[in-house]
């Protein structure tokens, strides 16, 4: 396929002058060495690859009348004219505001997630948020579908509250929240957690975020979501209070890094889902292996945090299915995967 003029300079894309078999290939082995290198035995199905031009959240570097990402291994700025990844939407947005926010005196980034109710822009500069900035900054973005606009956490414009759907269940992203790069990639994901935690009735939902699985799960099952990230629990209770037909979700803050459930609390579910951030999940996962939950869905965004995971899972008696490769991440060396986990007889 054609590959983005700025390919060999922007450091977001690396592999896009691979054949798509290849490249295919090359995300499966990925997956394969990780799991080889922890001890750990499993088939790895091929990887699902979203589109192009499907991903909804970016962050630019915007500078000197650039904007863009960064040069691979460098902190200059590719100044970006075209982008194979990005949304349609996405990208004209950004073409915008390299000549709307030139005047920022500053270097900034600017976070933008495409929601279903127009964009979502956050901007992080060292410049402090004058009135007189404030005035330019909203006279700048005027005209532009933005939902809601903060400047280093300050809230410069709402026209809309940020929504996006969680299993069909609208949810108002508080600022900054985490998302699932591309719909396409999260609806694989929801998929094949769903059919991981089959029937079961009750279902802990760990490191839930907005709810990207929760919402989906409590369809069918009763949910009790943990997660740490105070606005993001917060908008997914308020997001299941207000959507009809759902089964009870039930909320939890804690941070499962310092305080895992333990086996006894885990003791009512059917299944567990785990989504946990890059680093994984090993104090959680020690726990999970010495309870006696059927089923675990585990999420991740990293193959070796993962495998190491596994490992432990495993040595406390589950059985590991396959696992699925799910490339967000399109031509870069990142991967996310689910798999599932089995107690004897479940």
């Amino acid at each position: 396929m054609k590959t983005c003029i700025h390919f060999g300079t922007c450091g977001g894309c690396s592999l896009q002058d691979l054949a798509p078999a290849n490249y295919a290939a090359g995300k499966r082995a990925m997956m394969q060495n990780a799991l080889m290198k922890a001890g750990v035995t499993a088939e790895v199905l091929a990887p699902v690859i979203v589109s192009p031009r499907s991903r909804r959240r970016a962050v630019f570097k915007l500078a000197k009348g650039a904007i863009g990402f960064h040069a691979a291994r460098s902190h200059s700025i590719v100044d970006m004219r075209e982008c194979l990844v990005l949304t349609s939407g996405l990208f004209e947005l950004a073409q915008q505001l390299r000549t709307r926010l030139a005047f920022l005196k500053e270097p900034a980034e600017v976070h933008v997630t495409e929601t279903l109710t127009g964009f979502d822009l956050a901007v992080r500069s060292p410049q402090k948020l004058s009135p007189a900035l404030n005035a330019l900054m909203a006279e700048a973005l005027a005209g532009l579908d933005i939902a809601r606009a903060v400047f280093n956490n300050a809230l410069v414009l709402e026209s809309a509250p940020p929504q996006v759907e969680e299993g069909g269940v609208r949810v108002t992203l508080p600022p900054q929240a985490f998302l699932q790069s591309t719909r396409e990639g999260e609806a694989a994901l929801q998929e094949r957690v769903l059919g991981i935690v089959g029937k079961a009735k009750t279902v802990c939902d760990l490191f839930a975020g907005l709810g990207t699985f929760a919402l989906p799960l409590a369809k069918k099952a009763r949910v009790h979501a943990v997660e740490q990230d105070a606005p993001a629990l917060a908008a997914l209770a308020t997001a299941a209070r207000g959507e009809k037909g759902l089964k009870p979700v039930t909320t939890e803050q804690r941070d499962l890094f310092k305080l895992p459930l333990t086996p006894v609390e885990l003791a009512p579910y059917n299944a567990v889902v785990l989504d946990p951030p890059r680093a994984g999940a090993e104090a959680q996962a020690r726990a999970l292996a010495r309870s006696k939950v059927p089923i675990i869905a585990y999420v991740s965004c990293d193959a070796a945090t993962f495998a190491r995971d596994a490992a432990l899972l495993l040595a406390g008696g589950y059985r590991l299915g396959p696992v699925s490769p799910i490339d967000q991440f399109l031509w870069s060396s990142h991967i996310e995967l689910v798999a599932g986990f089995k107690r004897a007889g479940a």
